[in-house]
Formats: structure tokens, sequence, C-alpha cells
């Protein structure tokens, strides 16, 4: 009998859960059938790889020359009378700068001029004694030697006058030092020497210095490694070069390589180069230290991607690429020349791939992502053949 009671107690709980299991299923049907969400794509900044030409430059550290510096000098003694220039100012070549006291000049001129006529009166009148001479010495009334005598007397007052007009010439030469006048155009500096002061031609500052600033000249610094690439270049044409900013936010100008120098420096392993400016606008100044950036070739419809897109990883460098499904893959690169915000792609991307350029630190293999197209820096990749301008 306690064994048949057993049997319905149990059979009886088996009924009711039975029953709750039914009633839930049909209250609570979702929770039965619930799965886990798939992640969200993560979204990334993208952009297409597209083929442009890219400038190669070399790039190096650059002084400021002018094109030709003149430290003004006197060549005369004497007290400095007059100063012609204003400090700042705009000269050309025979400008006059400054005027030294005349007079003394003057008066070494007119001895010298009066030494001259002295000895013409005299040479004139050896030369009427020479010609009496010889004609008494023709009637036996005249010794030979005195006619030799009075003929050497010519010649020695005719080598005197020759002294006489060369010391005439000097004088007007000291004379015209006692002008100053500018020998090249360009812009003085500040003034060295004031008005009124005793200067000699020995004087170690001089009176001020004119420095040609158009043209205008930069010496900027390369590797040694790069001279055989310089010299293939210059063969096939002149090679033009850019002077920005130190941190090349701001363009000073465009000039020409004019020459690589002829020696290495064995302590750095640099050459030095010269390139001429036009400087019309004067954004280039003497002493100016700005960044030089040689045009040595440029690549031809190659493809290019944002230097953002370009990731370093154990195996060399790779980007993220979108396939179709929306899925990224990191593609190995081989990379060229990365300029400007620019990369060249040797291998690894064909133009038309997307690559991402930002967010790439959420991402790995397979990752469902939300691409949005956006510019690439510098005007993006397809504009990259102005990335050097």
């Amino acid at each position: 009998m306690a064994v048949r009671r057993v049997v319905v107690v149990a059979g009886l709980v088996i009924v009711v859960a039975v029953g709750i299991g039914i009633w839930h299923r049909r209250e609570f049907p979702a929770a039965a059938t619930v799965e886990p969400a798939a992640p969200p794509a993560i979204p990334v900044d993208t952009v297409v790889a597209r083929r442009a030409d890219v400038p190669v430059y070399l790039r190096g550290l650059g002084t400021v020359h002018a094109y030709n510096s003149v430290t003004v000098h006197s060549r005369v003694d004497g007290e400095l009378v007059k100063i012609a220039f204003a400090e700042g100012q705009d000269v050309k070549a025979g400008d006059v700068l400054a005027q030294i006291d005349p007079r003394p000049l003057q008066a070494a001129l007119d001895e010298a001029a009066a030494k001259l006529a002295q000895d013409q009166a005299q040479l004139a009148n050896a030369q009427l004694d020479l010609a009496r001479d010889e004609a008494l010495g023709q009637r036996q009334f005249a010794t030979r030697q005195s006619v030799d005598t009075q003929s050497a007397l010519v010649r020695q007052l005719t080598a005197a006058i020759k002294g006489d007009e060369a010391a005439v010439e000097n004088a007007k030469v000291q004379l015209g030092y006692a002008t100053i006048t500018s020998p090249i155009d360009g812009r003085v500096g500040i003034r060295l020497v004031d008005q009124g002061n005793i200067i000699h031609a020995s004087d170690a500052n001089g009176i001020v210095v004119i420095n040609q600033l158009r043209p205008i000249s930069v010496v900027f610094t390369l590797p040694e490694g790069n001279l055989p690439a310089i010299n293939k270049a210059m063969a096939a044409g002149r090679l033009t070069v850019r002077a920005t900013s130190r941190d090349e936010k701001e363009q000073y100008g465009e000039g020409v390589l004019e020459l690589v120098d002829n020696q290495i420096d064995p302590s750095t392993g640099t050459i030095r180069l010269k390139a001429t400016f036009p400087n019309e606008g004067l954004t280039l100044w003497p002493g100016q230290f700005v960044n030089a950036r040689l045009l040595l070739r440029t690549e031809t419809n190659v493809v290019t991607v944002p230097s953002d897109a370009v990731e370093r990883g154990a195996q060399g460098l790779y980007a993220y690429v979108v396939r179709p499904d929306a899925t990224v893959a990191a593609q190995p690169l081989k990379v060229g020349q990365i300029s400007d915000g620019v990369a060249v792609v040797e291998d690894g991307i064909a133009a038309g791939q997307r690559v991402v350029t930002a967010g790439q630190y959420r991402l790995q293999p397979g990752v469902k992502v939300a691409p949005r197209d956006v510019p690439a820096a510098g005007g993006g990749a397809g504009k990259a053949a102005g990335a050097g301008s």
C-alpha cells in the first residue's frame, strides 16, 4: 500500500513538471531560441589606392647665402665727409655710397701735373738745343761729344715726362677713390663707420656690407650615397630645388641646382650643393636656415596610398585592405618612397583597392568593418604628383 502511494505521488510530480514546462514554453517562446548577437561592424576611414605621378625628392638642411657679398672699404686714407646711403637701402652698381675729403688728393694731382708741365718745358728747350748743336756739328762748329750729351738729355727728359704722366694718372685714380661707389646691385646693411671719422685703406671693418639678394643662393648638404643619382640626373638636365620652412609648411621659392661641390666632407659623409633662387619676393634672407628639397625625378603612373595606411608588423610593412564582403585582410606591402603623406606601393596593392587609413588599432584579419571614404591627407593619393609642391 505504501509502495503504491509512492508511485502515485511520483507520477503526479512528473505530470506537474511536464505541465510547467509546456506552460513556460508557451509564455516565453523567445527564451528558448535566443542566439548570441553578431559583433557590430568596426567603423574605419578608408581611401582607394590610385595611380599617380609622384615626384622623388632628396631633402637636406640648407643655409641661405647672398649671391654676392661685398664689404665696402676705402682705398685711400682721409676724412669721411659724407655718407650717401641710408641703412637698408637698395643700391645699384655705380651708386655713390660715401665721399672722402678730396682736397689732399686734388693737391697731389695738381703737383704731379705741375711737374709734368715743368719737364715738358725742359724737354722742349733741350730739343731746341739739340737741333742747334746738330746744325753746328754739321759745319764743324760743335763737337760730336756735345751733340751726344744734348741728345742724351733729350732722352732723359722724355723718360721723365713719361714718369710724370704716370704720376698724373695715378693721382687721378687716387682722387677718384675719394668717391666710393657700389660695386654691385644689392642691399646695404648697418653702417660700420660714421661721417667725420678718419678712415684708412687698411681698416678691417670697412664702411658697410652690401649683399646681393636677387638672385640669392642656398647651400645645403645631402648624404654622399646620393651623389651617383644626382650626377646622373644632372647629366639629363637642370634640377629643380625648392626651399621651405623647417616644418615644411611654408614655401620660400623654387630655384635651380647650380653645382655639386668638388669634394665630400669625410667627417660627416655629406656633399655640399648650391642652388640659385630668383627671390623676387625676398622670402629668402642671408643666414636663414631652410629645408632644401631637390627634385631628383618623377615616378610616373605608380600606385599610391596615404602613408597613414601603411603599418609595420613583425613580418614587415602591411596595410588593411577592405574586401567586397566588408571584412578586412592584412596585406603585406613593398613600399618605395614615402613623402608628403603619400606612399608609393611597389607590390601588394593594386589601384582601386580600398585601404584603411584610420582605426587600424581595433582591427584583426577577417573582422567586419563599416568603411567611410575620406579625402587623403594632402589632397589624396590621386593628386600625389603635387605632393612636393
